[in-house]
C-alpha cells in the first residue's frame, strides 16, 4: 500500500515543480532583454543574436527525451535534481562567454536542461496534487514561466544598467542560482506514488509504451506547436518591438514586461481553476478567444496606456490557455510514460515552433512590426481552437490504480 501524501508533501512537490519552471524561464528570458547589448558587445547582428533563441529552443526535444526517460525508470527528484543543476550551470556559464560562438555553443547546451524540466517537474507536480485541485495547481505550476519572464524584467531594469561592460554577464551570473533548488528538492521532496505504482522495468519497456500511443502522441505534438506559437509568437519579440517600432526606453519595456507577465499569472491560475468546473477544452477556448480579442490593442494600440493594457490582457488570455496545459496533458498520457510523453510532445512543439522569432522578424520587413505579431497570431489562434475543440480530455483521471487511491488530505 502507497504511503499517503501529507499536506505538506503535496505542498513541497508543486512548490518545487514551480520553482523548478520559474528559475529554467528566468535564465531563458534573460536573452530576450539584451538582444541589442549582446550585439554590440560579440560585434554580430542581432539577427545572430536572435538566433541563439532558435538554438536553445531546438535542443529542448533532446533535453526532453534524456530526463523524461530517466524521471520513467527512476522516480522523479533524481532527474529533477541533475536537471536543475545541469541548466543552472551552463547558465552561469554563459556569463563568461568570450566571444559569439562560445556564446552560441552554451545556449545551444543550455536547451536540454531547459527542455528537460518540464515534463519532469509537471509529472511530479500533477502526481503529487489532491484530485479536486489539479486545475488550479496546473496554473500555478505553469505561471512559474511567466514569473521567470518577470524576474528576468527586473533583472534587466536592476542588473544591466549596472555596468556597460559586465551588466549583462551578470544577469548570467544570477542564473546559477537555481542550482541551490537542488537542495530543497533532496530533503523535502518525497517520490511519486503514482510513478512507483506504473514503473517500468526497462528504458525499453518505456519506448514500448510510448510507440504504442502513437495517436494520442502526434495529437499531443500538434497541440503543443501550436501552444508555442502562441506563447513565444506574443512574448519573445514584443520588448523589441516596443523599443524598434514604438520608441519606448528600455526601463519603460522592462516594466511593461512586468505588468504582462502578472497578467499572464493572473491567467494561468484563474483559467486553469476554471477548467476544473468547465472542463479542460472550453476553458482553453475561453482563453484563446479573450486573446484574439486583444490583438488590435495589443499591437496597434496608439498609446502607451492602450499597449499596456492589451499586453496585460493578452498575457491574460495566452497564459490562462498554458496554464491547463500541464494537467491537460499528464491526464492524456499514459500511465507508465507520464515523464517523458507529455515533456517530449511539449519541447518537439517548442522544436517545430523554433522559427517563430526568426518568422516574425522577417515578415516584418514586409508587413510592418505590428502587422508581422498580429497577422501571425491571428492565423494561429484560429487554428489552435480548431485542434482544441477536436481533441479529448479526461480531466479528473486518477493517477492512481484502483483502490490505491492516496488520499488527497493528510497531517503535516
Amino acid at each position: 500500500m502507497p504511503v499517503p501524501l501529507s499536506r505538506s508533501d503535496q505542498w513541497h512537490a508543486v512548490t518545487a515543480s514551480f520553482l523548478g519552471w520559474t528559475l529554467d524561464a528566468f535564465d531563458f528570458f534573460v536573452l530576450v532583454f539584451l538582444f541589442d547589448t549582446l550585439s554590440a558587445q560579440f560585434h554580430v547582428s542581432k539577427e545572430k543574436i536572435i538566433f541563439t533563441t532558435f538554438a536553445t529552443l531546438a535542443m529542448r526535444p533532446v533535453g526532453a527525451v534524456v530526463f523524461g526517460l530517466l524521471a520513467d525508470r527512476y522516480g522523479r527528484r533524481k532527474p529533477l535534481m541533475a536537471n536543475v543543476v545541469f541548466f543552472s550551470l551552463i547558465e552561469l556559464f554563459c556569463g563568461f562567454a568570450p566571444n559569439y560562438t562560445v556564446f552560441l555553443i552554451l545556449r545551444t547546451i543550455y536547451g536540454i536542461g531547459m527542455g528537460g524540466e518540464w515534463g519532469v517537474g509537471a509529472s511530479l507536480a500533477m502526481e503529487s496534487a489532491p484530485g479536486k485541485w489539479r486545475g488550479i495547481l496546473s496554473g500555478v505550476v505553469q505561471s512559474g514561466y511567466s514569473i521567470g519572464y518577470l524576474l528576468a524584467a527586473v533583472a534587466a531594469r536592476v542588473i544591466l544598467p549596472l555596468s556597460p561592460q559586465w551588466g549583462w554577464r551578470a544577469m548570467f551570473w544570477a542564473g546559477g542560482i537555481p542550482a541551490l533548488l537542488a537542495f530543497y528538492i533532496r530533503f523535502k521532496v518525497r517520490e511519486s506514488e503514482a510513478w512507483k505504482q506504473h514503473r517500468a522495468p526497462t528504458l525499453g519497456a518505456i519506448v514500448k509504451t510510448a510507440s504504442g500511443h502513437w495517436k494520442i502522441f502526434f495529437y499531443l505534438v500538434l497541440l503543443m506547436t501550436l501552444m508555442m506559437f502562441l506563447s513565444h509568437g506574443t512574448q519573445d519579440l514584443y520588448p523589441d518591438f516596443l523599443k524598434s517600432a514604438k520608441g519606448f526606453a528600455p526601463a519603460i519595456v522592462s516594466y511593461m514586461a512586468i505588468l504582462y507577465n502578472l497578467g499572464a499569472v493572473l491567467g494561468a491560475i484563474v483559467f486553469g481553476h476554471l477548467s476544473e468546473k468547465l472542463g479542460r477544452r472550453r476553458s482553453m477556448i475561453a482563453a484563446l478567444i479573450l486573446s484574439l480579442a486583444m490583438i488590435p490593442v495589443w499591437a496597434f494600440g496608439g498609446s502607451l496606456a492602450v499597449l499596456a493594457l492589451g499586453a496585460f490582457m493578452m498575457q491574460v488570455g495566452v497564459q490562462g490557455t498554458w496554464g491547463i496545459i500541464p494537467a491537460h496533458l499528464n491526464e492524456l498520457a499514459p500511465d507508465a510514460v507520464r515523464g517523458l510523453m507529455p515533456g517530449f510532445a511539449y519541447q518537439l512543439g517548442i522544436l517545430f515552433a523554433a522559427p517563430t522569432n526568426t518568422i516574425e522578424y522577417a515578415l516584418r520587413d514586409h508587413l510592418g512590426y505590428a502587422w508581422a505579431l498580429a497577422a501571425f497570431e491571428i492565423a494561429n489562434i484560429a487554428l489552435l481552437i480548431t485542434v482544441v475543440a477536436l481533441g479529448s480530455e479526461k480531466k479528473g483521471k486518477s493517477f492512481m490504480r484502483e483502490g490505491a487511491e492516496v488520499p488527497t488530505t493528510g497531517g503535516g
